[in-house]
């Protein structure tokens, strides 16, 4: 088959047929176009058409041109939320993530090949993802509205040592050199070295940085998680459970990026991994953006508050909890204050006219728990009740009780039971039917 083209130029080609679904088109001469599955390779056969070498990888560049829409739209959705420094962190986050897309975007989408001095510019950026995720779950979480100079300086480490690491690669090669690279066929075995070492360190330290910063915010989450518990009888609006999650994903995430990044530089193609990564990686920023922008700001009395509750933590007689016990009891057994769907500490104390602390500190040495799960035990003893001698219908006992929803209510019986509510009413049933 022969096409002519522009300025008399003809090109010939054969097409053959594999066996395999995919065919190459093979041109006899002049430029050889190859279609392999995604990807539209450019090959030339002299060098005097290295410069011309391109590859675009289709579905890789269409995701990620979705992701970098998604982020645009939150970062100005986000621009319209209430001004609060938990906006502020926000916007950071999603603009290194917006940087982080543009870089992958500027590697599958073939543009290096026009701006090859510039290649790795996002590897020190994308060392601050970790550190501003961080950010912005301790502004969400945290009623200290001020981050140290320290906590700066540590995040700004990690892109720091990456610059380092990165000047031979930025100021040693050229961009026509670094374009070499690119293609086994032309690339210098010395910078291919130096490219080499650029990739791994940045990807090691990339895994090493971000994962602490990982860390971090799940014990952030944890510690925040256990304070709502120590105030409140219900937290599920206010814990951000969906974070926990979230933030689990993103490691997972960042860590198969990282491995299938240093495994390219290696030699290593997992063509799977092509494929599966940028349709997982827009999956975790489709809920993240979501939840982030509707999540609701935590008033100061629902954030974490660690210092406080350190200075007014008071060591009292055994017999003085034992009294407070007692009311406590009092005050969930014959007063039914388990109902109330929004019982808190803060209401308990008024209620019994102890303060807040001494109360915390009964729950916690005397009786072995915590406001939370206090409440929550008598609930389940009264959801009980309510389903061996009624035939009340589960969803009324839930709100009868004091819950909020029926999903918090099953996992609350099924963590203390061990079963839902449902099994529970079915196997006392049977245990009191009269023998046959």
């Amino acid at each position: 088959m022969s096409l002519t083209i522009g300025g008399g130029q003809t090109l010939h080609w054969r097409i053959e047929l594999p066996p395999i679904a995919d065919s190459p088109l093979q041109p006899l001469s002049g430029q050889d176009y190859v279609i392999v599955s995604r990807r539209f390779i450019s090959r030339p056969n002299s060098a005097s058409q290295q410069e011309n070498d391109m590859t675009v990888d289709v579905v890789p560049t269409v995701i990620y041109s979705s992701m970098m829409g998604v982020v645009a739209l939150a970062i100005i959705q986000a621009c319209n939320k209430p001004k609060h420094k938990q906006t502020y962190y926000l916007l950071g986050l999603l603009v290194l993530m917006l940087t982080h897309i543009i870089g992958e975007l500027y590697i599958y989408s073939g543009a290096y090949q026009y701006a090859p001095a510039i290649a790795g510019f996002q590897l020190p950026l994308r060392m601050l993802l970790g550190p501003a995720l961080y950010f912005y779950a301790y502004m969400a979480m945290s009623s200290d509205s001020t981050l140290s100079v320290k906590s700066y300086s540590m995040a700004l480490l990690g892109p720091m040592v990456v610059i380092v690491a990165m000047i031979p690669f930025m100021f040693m090669i050229s961009g026509e050199q670094k374009l070499a690279l690119a293609n086994p066929a032309t690339r210098d075995p010395e910078l291919w070295k130096i490219a080499q070492f650029t990739c791994l360190f940045t990807a090691i330290t990339f895994i090493a940085f971000t994962f602490a910063y990982l860390t971090a915010t799940l014990r952030l989450h944890a510690q925040h998680r256990r304070q709502l518990m120590d105030k409140f009888s219900a937290i599920e609006h206010r814990s951000m459970d969906w974070l926990r999650v979230v933030l689990i994903l993103w490691g997972l995430v960042w860590f198969i990026y990282t491995v299938n990044y240093a495994a390219t530089f290696l030699g290593v193609n997992w063509f799977v991994l092509d494929a599966f990564l940028p349709v997982f990686e827009l999956s975790v920023l489709l809920s993240f953006t979501y939840l982030a922008l509707n999540q609701s700001t935590l008033s100061s009395t629902e954030k974490d508050n660690s210092k406080e509750t350190q200075k007014r933590r008071a060591l009292l007689p055994k017999d003085t909890m034992r009294q407070i016990a007692a009311q406590l009891t009092v005050a969930m057994s014959e007063k039914t204050l388990f109902k109330d769907e929004d019982l808190s500490l803060n209401r308990l104390a008024t209620e019994i006219s102890v303060s807040e602390n001494y109360i915390s500190e009964t729950l916690s040495q005397e009786l072995n728990t915590n406001f939370f799960q206090f409440v929550n035990s008598f609930r389940i003893n009264e959801a009980k009740k309510l389903l061996t001698d009624t035939n009340l219908p589960v969803t009324t006992i839930v709100y009868e009780v004091g819950y909020k929803s029926k999903s918090t209510f099953n996992a609350a019986f099924k963590k203390i039971e061990g079963v839902t509510p449902s099994a529970y009413r079915a196997s006392h049933l049977l245990e009191i039917q009269p023998e046959s």
